[in-house]
């Protein structure tokens, strides 16, 4: 995938994790031993694969949800490597995660960032000395000149298809926009998400983004507007493009969004009606 990060895919397909999690190994060239960013599910099989692609050094968690965070204590079990990430009660055998952090290991420098927003304790991973590959060659004349920002692995704040949940109330739409803000000041960094293919510029997945949670917000705006009074009503307006089976996670955005609205004082009351309808 690029120089430094290879892909073990989990057998977890839905339409909230669309082909399974991406569970990522980084490694620099040479290097013995590796990091393992999101295990994924307690999936026997996937365990072994990632077991067989060690030794493992560290496990770095993106975020909580369990079809990232499920497999780590297990993986812990099998190879005693600590199991970090910002949640405490995700954290086995070592220090935590936090903003500013930098980890060495594997051969591998790892920047933390704090991209809280899908889940407050989404956080985002840059590799900075990452380049391009091509996967089907080791070839080092297959691997184009490092990017300025490297590679990022991004959780569920960017996804490779689509577009991601704002988990409300754990995840706010506020910190949602200036996380994915900061991820676009990190321009042609390539994109190593949670779920789906990589993507090529973070920059431009991010703006991306932010265009449409800011065309979600006119049609909440528009919604209320014209007299819709519960969240299935907003959902069933403007969500008819998207497959119903992904409406509950589309009301917790909604829910999202009716605070986010709320704490800009567009609205004037707490529409508590709202979000709990």
């Amino acid at each position: 995938m690029t120089l430094l990060a290879s892909l073990l895919l989990a057998p977890n397909p839905s339409p909230m994790t669309l082909d399974g999690t991406n569970t990522w190994i980084l490694r620099a060239p040479g290097a013995t031993g590796c990091v393992v960013v999101d295990p994924g599910p307690p999936d026997p099989g996937h365990l072994a694969a990632i077991v067989a692609a060690g030794p493992v050094d560290v496990i770095l968690l993106t975020h909580g949800h369990i079809d990232h965070s499920e497999g780590a204590a297990p993986l812990h079990e099998l190879t005693s490597a600590p199991v970090r990430a910002l949640d405490v009660a995700h954290r086995l055998g070592d220090e935590g995660l936090t903003e500013g952090d930098v980890i060495a290991a594997a051969g591998v420098e790892i920047r933390v960032l704090a991209t809280p927003g899908h889940s407050s304790d989404s956080l985002s991973f840059v590799l900075t000395d990452d380049r391009r590959a091509d996967t089907d060659s080791t070839d080092s004349h297959n691997i184009s000149a490092p990017t300025a920002g490297s590679s990022v692995l991004t959780g569920d704040t960017i996804l490779g298809r689509g577009t991601t949940v704002v988990a409300h109330p754990d995840g706010q739409l506020g910190d949602y926009l200036t996380s994915l803000r900061r991820l676009r000041e990190l321009g042609d960094c390539v994109v190593l998400p949670g779920h789906g293919p990589h993507l090529p510029a973070a920059g431009r997945a991010a703006e991306a983004y932010l265009a449409h949670r800011e065309a979600r917000l006119d049609q909440v705006r528009a919604a209320l507007a014209a007299g819709d009074s519960t969240v299935r009503q907003i959902v069933q307006r403007i969500y008819t493009d998207v497959d119903r089976a992904l409406w509950p996670a589309a009301e917790m955005s909604v829910r999202a969004q009716i605070e986010h609205l709320h704490q800009r004082r567009e609205l004037r009351t707490t529409p508590i009606e709202l979000l709990l309808a």
